[in-house]
């Protein structure tokens, strides 16, 4: 079992290092060519700038039995049609029960947005310590339920 991370502006990166390190689980960051990653833990894989570079590479890497972080719900589903696991940044587990949902929520939302030109959007709320706690707890809940079963 390894993590891969989806690692661009990804919030969630030294507390999934520091997680994985306590069970000895390699941790894998990808981003591309216009961000900087360091770690002393995690290998990293620098992606060529690209629509969905990052995303396609993760997927080709991860395989049954990993966990991938991600906020992409592309990219989790992908991840859960391999076989792997996949949590959001805030937390939520991505499942086979919750993923299809959340696919069509993004494409109803994509729809909205379009039909309404000029019209400004809010971006995402911002990041909050809870949120933090929140990723973290269902991080150590994913991986302790992982190692028991020996997945």
């Amino acid at each position: 079992m390894e993590v891969y991370i989806d690692a661009d502006a990804c919030p969630v990166v030294h507390i999934t290092e520091k997680v994985a390190k306590e069970y000895n689980i390699p941790v894998n960051l990808f981003c591309d060519t216009n961000h900087i990653l360091k770690s002393d833990y995690s290998k990293i894989y620098i992606i060529g700038a690209g629509s969905d570079a990052v995303d396609i590479a993760v997927i080709n890497h991860c395989k049954k039995g990993d966990i991938v972080v991600t906020q992409d719900y592309g990219v989790a589903a992908l991840a859960l049609g391999k076989g792997a696991y996949a949590i959001h940044q805030s937390g939520m587990v991505y499942t086979n029960e919750n993923i299809e949902l959340l696919l069509m929520q993004r494409h109803l939302s994509k729809k909205e947005r379009m039909s309404k030109s000029k019209t400004h959007f809010k971006g995402p709320k911002k990041r909050t310590k809870q949120d933090d706690i929140n990723f973290e707890t269902s991080l150590r809940k994913l991986l302790s339920e992982l190692t028991k079963t020996g997945a």
